[in-house]
C-alpha cells in the first residue's frame, strides 16, 4: 500500500471516529431518539451522565463513577468532551489533542464497566483507544481537513499554535 492510499485511510478513520462523539454530543443534547430519549435530552434538563452511571456500570470503580451520576459538572465535562472532540477528530483541528483526549474518556467508559461483557478484557473501548492513539500520533489531521492548512497560516505567526493545530 502507498502512502498515498494510507492517509486517506487515516483520514477515513480520523473522520468516522469524529462522527461517533460528534453524533453522541446531538443524540443527547437533543434527545433524537437513538440512545437518548427527546425527554432526557441535556436541552430539556436531562442528565447526559446519569443513565449509564447509575445503571451501566459494573465492576471495581462502579462506585466512583456512580457517585458522578447526574453531577451537573460532569454532564458539561462529558458533552463538552463529545462536541469538542467530535468537531476536532471532524475537521482535522486539533487531532492530537483530540486523540488523547478521546482516549482518556474512552478508557473511563471502559473503566466503568469492568470486566467488558464479551470478552474478559477487550471491547470496543480499547480498539477506540488504540485508533484514537493512532490519529493523534500520525497527526491525521493533515489530511483531508483544515488542520494542515490552519498550521502552516499559524507557523508563520505562532509557532506554538502551529503545532497544536495539526
Amino acid at each position: 500500500m502507498n502512502g498515498n492510499n494510507t492517509k486517506y485511510i487515516w483520514a477515513t478513520l480520523r473522520i468516522l471516529m469524529g462522527w461517533l462523539f460528534f453524533w453522541g454530543f446531538l443524540d443527547k443534547l437533543l434527545g433524537l431518539g437513538f440512545a437518548t430519549e427527546a425527554d432526557a435530552a441535556w436541552i430539556r434538563g436531562g442528565s447526559p451522565t446519569f443513565g449509564f452511571l447509575s445503571y451501566g456500570t459494573a465492576g471495581p470503580f462502579a462506585p466512583i463513577f456512580q457517585a458522578l451520576a447526574g453531577n451537573p459538572v460532569a454532564d458539561f465535562m462529558f458533552m463538552m468532551g463529545l462536541m469538542l472532540i467530535g468537531l476536532a477528530l471532524l475537521t482535522g483541528v486539533g487531532v492530537r489533542i483530540a486523540g488523547y483526549s478521546g482516549t482518556a474518556l474512552v478508557l473511563m467508559m471502559w473503566l466503568a464497566h469492568l470486566p467488558p461483557e464479551n470478552n474478559p478484557l477487550i471491547d470496543d473501548h480499547i480498539l477506540y483507544a488504540v485508533l484514537l492513539v493512532g490519529l493523534a500520533t500520525v497527526r491525521a489531521g493533515q489530511w483531508v481537513g483544515l488542520g494542515n492548512r490552519l498550521a502552516r497560516a499559524a507557523s508563520k505567526t505562532a509557532p506554538a499554535l502551529a503545532a497544536i493545530l495539526q
